[in-house]
């Protein structure tokens, strides 16, 4: 079994990780971002949904790792900061290298 002090920080770059997946789908649901990301292809309408809710879950998952890595208090202030950091690393990507997040999207079908 793997020992809780090197298990903390598994946990939190675990929450970190899912904390960017979780920003980048959900602004890969927005136009915009989808247009930078896929210029070939059209966001579909059930995509939108779909990015959504992957994103809103990937969120919380990052809150269940803190949580699990740490106290309530301390858990709550450490994801605070790792929704901050999270968010700035998905706008910096979409802002110098959108087409890094291809491989989120890969997946969607456009029929196009």
């Amino acid at each position: 079994m793997v020992e809780t002090a090197t298990m903390k920080p598994l946990l939190l770059l675990a929450a970190y990780l899912s904390c960017v997946l979780g920003w980048a789908w959900v602004a890969l649901a927005m136009e915009s971002h989808w247009q930078q990301v896929r210029a070939d292809t059209s966001l579909p309408a059930g995509t939108v949904r779909l990015l959504r809710a992957l994103g809103t879950l990937a969120v919380l998952a990052s809150l269940l790792l803190c949580l699990r890595a740490d106290h309530a208090s301390m858990a709550s202030l450490v994801w605070v900061l790792t929704l901050t950091a999270a968010a700035l690393t998905v706008a910096f990507t979409l802002a110098w290298r959108p087409r890094l997040l291809v491989p989120l999207v890969a997946w969607v079908h456009t029929g196009a």
